[in-house]
């Protein structure tokens, strides 16, 4: 099958090869020379036979929407374009739209496997009109691990990112309870040998998992994580999470304090904590910490 890849990126780049490797002949358009197949977008749509399939790997937002509304213009009735990246689903609804009114269908992909994609394979959610989905089920094929799992078509349009979006809220929390356990092992005398606790978790436990496969990875390379500052970003999907489930009444406790602990890991001096230590040398003449000059 012929299909367009927008977007080169570490993800991007690796889906180009892992669908290569199947042999599909993929055209793929990014912004640096250096990876890119051919010079100008239109030329990635001249190359591809009717009707065409162009896949969108670009970061979210303004990139996304940028590259949605040249294709509108480039493509024609029923070519379909697929967005790949981290989307918010209400984008997802917005998009189709804009591409139905043009005779261009529209399909939302939520992909998850990172650099590791390339060799396992990536999970696909995705969301769409069936007729769209069958006719990119090829591509889907390729991409996703071997075996039955790591494909779903989740629903309509914006069921993918929406899945997606709550795979991410549900890592946050998962990262959360391995860091923690990690920081209360390193903190008693009584555990020496932090790192082969993690290991001997991984075979035989109800919590072992990929993730904790990797957070062994890392200690390997750097036992006690020294040479790493306490800060971590949130790319989005936790924060829509979160919006979600407020939108909806469901309670998400873990989530939602996961997301606050990255927002907490990003201040040096946290200003909540000058409160609370005030008010305990208030009422119980606690002790309090002052800056040094």
């Amino acid at each position: 099958m012929q299909i367009g890849l927008v977007g080169l990126g570490k993800m991007g780049g690796n889906m180009r090869e892992r669908l290569r490797r199947a042999g599909h002949t993929v055209i793929g358009f990014d912004t640096n020379p250096a990876v890119s197949d051919v010079p100008h977008l239109s030329d990635l749509v001249d190359q591809l036979d009717g009707p065409r399939a162009v896949w969108v790997m670009v970061p979210a937002g303004g990139p996304t929407q940028e590259v949605i509304d040249r294709l509108a213009s480039l493509l024609k009735h029923d070519d379909v374009v697929v967005d790949g990246g981290n989307s918010r689903w209400t984008d997802d609804e917005k998009h189709a739209k804009e591409l139905a009114a043009r005779g261009i269908g529209f399909v939302d992909a939520g992909v998850s496997g990172g650099v590791w994609g390339l060799e396992h394979g990536y999970a696909l959610m995705v969301g769409g009109e069936a007729e769209y989905v069958q006719r990119l089920k090829p591509i889907f094929d390729a991409l996703k691990p071997d075996g039955p799992y790591g494909y779903v078509h989740a629903g309509k349009v914006g069921a993918g990112h929406f899945a997606k979006m709550v795979h991410n809220g549900i890592e946050y929390a998962m990262m959360q309870a391995y860091a923690e356990g990690w920081e209360l092992l390193e903190k008693v005398d009584s555990v020496d040998n932090v790192r082969e606790v993690f290991r001997s978790w991984q075979d035989g436990t109800v919590i072992r998992s990929w993730l904790l496969d990797l957070a062994v990875n890392a200690l390997d390379d750097d036992e006690h994580l020294r040479k790493l500052r306490g800060y971590a970003e949130d790319s989005g999907e936790g924060r829509w999470t979160v919006e979600a489930a407020i939108d909806n009444a469901v309670p998400l406790p873990a989530i939602t304090a996961s997301l606050f602990a990255r927002f907490a890991s990003r201040q040096e001096d946290s200003p909540q904590m000058k409160m609370v230590a005030a008010l305990r040398n208030q009422f119980g003449g606690h002790a309090v910490e002052t800056k040094k000059a």
